[in-house]
């Protein structure tokens, strides 16, 4: 116990807690609208997808930036959903088979540069050997920073937007009645979720980070019907998750904080569908329960009445 208490005393690991329960919470605030608009896949889609833009960045500028990796991963992010977008629409393919297309090609593109930036000899020095799965260790102060910065636009976009969000997640065909630029906010909505994806991949990797994006928003949904309270407990679920990876890591060996954090959303989402209050197995159960049973008494009630009426 000592020695985990000393692990957290760590500034180094303080300031990766902090990382990655920013990053639990900006991911769980975005994955709720893409959850709610039925593209849970796009995060995985997205995820991939900036592993090219991120090998690009660092071959043209030579140097370990997130705000580089962010542009880098941004633009290939774009060039991904505008790809989805022109395959659904010129083609008979559908949106399932076209995220599957786009996924593979650029994480095998993303594949083939990692492998070219590596054979030169500078890959394990720039970490990127580390996106595929995460290294959250890997976090300093500067890169924290910059989550922090991203945390704060994205959380603060998602509430000053909320509104529009929220009818271009339920309705758009109302929103595009009322006059609201839908194609710009999807789009936008779109960018968000490659933004959290970047800054997510080098604790969580491009592998696991559609889980952290997904995994607070469905075990929200369980425990509220109304969206703002929806958002705001994916983003709490979200950076728990984070806080408590980490606390885990930081009393084992070895043990890597990305791949904690999102087992420990997991368990969030298992005691989510055991106990929420309406829609959980165990209410969902027990309300079953309480109907089978006042059935029964209705009917003994019933059929006593008419059994008294035949006397």
């Amino acid at each position: 116990m000592s020695g985990w208490w000393n692990a957290l005393a760590d500034p180094n690991t303080q300031w990766i807690m902090l990382g990655s329960m920013l990053l639990g919470l900006c991911s769980g605030v975005i994955g709720s609208f893409a959850y709610l608009r039925k593209q849970s896949l796009m995060g995985d889609v997205l995820s991939h997808a900036a592993l090219p833009g991120v090998c690009i960045a660092f071959m043209l500028t030579g140097t370990k930036s997130l705000w580089q990796f962010l542009i880098g991963a941004a633009i290939a992010g774009i060039l991904a959903t505008f790809g989805i977008g022109w395959i659904t629409r010129h083609s008979r393919i559908k949106q399932d088979a076209a995220l599957a297309i786009v996924l593979t090609v650029f994480f095998g593109a993303g594949i083939a540069l990692l492998t070219q930036i590596q054979h030169n000899g500078n890959g394990n020095q720039s970490g990127l050997d580390k996106f595929l799965f995460g290294q959250a260790a890997a976090m300093v102060p500067t890169d924290v920073r910059a989550v922090a910065v991203v945390t704060i636009v994205l959380v603060g976009l998602c509430a000053l937007l909320f509104k529009e969000f929220k009818l271009v997640s339920f309705d758009p065909g109302f929103a595009r009645g009322l006059g609201y630029p839908v194609v710009f906010l999807e789009q936008l909505l779109m960018f968000l979720a490659v933004v959290t994806v970047v800054a997510g991949i080098q604790a969580v990797g491009v592998v696991l980070m559609a889980s952290l994006l997904i995994t607070p928003a469905v075990s929200a949904r369980y425990w509220s019907d109304k969206l703002n309270v929806m958002v705001a407990l994916a983003g709490t679920f979200g950076a728990v998750s984070g806080l408590i990876g980490t606390m885990i890591s930081a009393g084992g060996n070895h043990l890597p904080t990305g791949p904690l954090s999102v087992l420990s959303a997991t368990a969030l989402f298992l005691v989510s569908v055991l106990f929420a209050p309406r829609r959980g197995m165990l209410s969902v159960a027990l309300a079953r329960l309480a109907a089978r049973n006042r059935i029964k008494r209705e009917t003994a009630a019933t059929w006593v009445e008419r059994k008294e009426e035949a006397v």
